[in-house]
């Protein structure tokens, strides 16, 4: 009974660490913990940190089992989100078995991940809209595009090597904003072009998530997110100064 225990409290706290790890707000990890729990007949109990979760579960016997886990570093990604926040209400309304929740938990792990060319696309879509929309004009646009998918396959390639994320974001901010610099070269809003070629970078869901949590009262994993994002703002801000530096003293 006890190894059964141990065995599900190890599975929630897997789960628990998958949701803080890819970009779900403090309250939702802890919610859709506690139903998983629920749904494996379990009291659970969740300390969340901005590295580690601390999850201690008891069962109708009143035997306990903690866990401490580490919090892995995943991309940003809704639909996987949506997915395990699925799996905890699907789990606790149609009472499935833990081998059947296991199952569809490595399911959902093993799905295929959207192509990182479309990815590249989308974003540079995204950002030359940005671009749009802050009055750039149509060659700015394109300018704005290539650069982006420069910029992003930069980050994607450094991601990769595992270089520290403060470290990939300066690169790939100067990459981008090196790249989209060219558009000094034209009669076009090169000043827009300039300005917006960063614009993918911005954590907005780090800041969204570290306002939630200090919101609810999570005060110490909202500051975290927070101080994180702001870190990652200034690198940003450094990356793009080193561009401007470059083309023309001027402007700084």
């Amino acid at each position: 009974m006890k190894d059964l225990l141990r065995t599900k409290t190890e599975f929630i706290a897997e789960y628990a660490s998958r949701l803080m790890g890819c970009g779900v707000n403090t309250s939702r990890v802890i919610r859709n913990s506690k139903r998983l729990g629920q749904a494996l007949d379990l009291d659970v109990t969740l300390g969340v940190f901005q590295r580690s979760i601390i999850l201690t579960s008891s069962d109708n016997d009143d035997n306990t089992h903690s866990e401490v886990v580490d919090i892995p570093k995943l991309p940003i990604d809704f639909e996987y989100n949506s997915e395990l926040s699925g799996l905890s209400w699907e789990a606790y309304d149609k009472k499935l078995s833990f081998e059947s929740i296991k199952q569809k938990y490595q399911t959902i792990l093993d799905s295929p991940k959207m192509s990182p060319l479309i990815i590249l696309g989308l974003v540079g879509c995204a950002n030359a809209s940005f671009c749009k929309l802050f009055g750039g004009d149509w060659y700015a646009m394109g300018i704005i595009f290539c650069s982006t998918i420069l910029g992003f396959f930069v980050k994607q390639q450094l991601t990769t090597k595992q270089v520290n994320h403060f470290i990939t974001c300066i690169i790939t901010a100067f990459v981008a904003s090196l790249a989209a610099s060219t558009s000094l070269l034209f009669d076009i809003t090169s000043d827009i072009a300039l300005a917006t070629s960063v614009l993918f970078l911005v954590p907005g869901v780090p800041l969204i998530n570290g306002v939630i949590d200090v919101v609810e009262g999570y005060t110490l994993t909202g500051f975290s997110r927070l101080s994180e994002a702001v870190l990652i703002v200034i690198c940003i801000a450094t990356g793009l100064s080193f561009t401007l530096y470059l083309i023309n003293d001027g402007l700084l």
